[in-house]
């Protein structure tokens, strides 16, 4: 039976806004408006309930200035 692809390595680490705003040293505000910028995604269950994925976070994170 073949399974649905997943990202065994990389699994989903799911946070509430004001929980990646801490991993990130900024505000939730700033979370908030990356998601509408479409920065990173956004993922809700319900009318309330939001969560990030930290690793988009960190995928959407660029080095600049010095040897970048």
């Amino acid at each position: 039976m073949a399974k649905a692809p997943t990202s065994q390595h990389n699994p989903r680490r799911y946070a509430k806004p004001a929980e990646a705003a801490e991993y990130l040293g900024v505000t939730a505000r700033t979370i908030r408006q990356m998601i509408a910028d479409g920065r990173i995604t956004g993922y809700r269950s319900g009318t309330r309930l939001v969560r990030v994925d930290l690793n988009e976070i960190d995928a959407a994170m660029r080095p600049f200035g010095g040897a970048a």
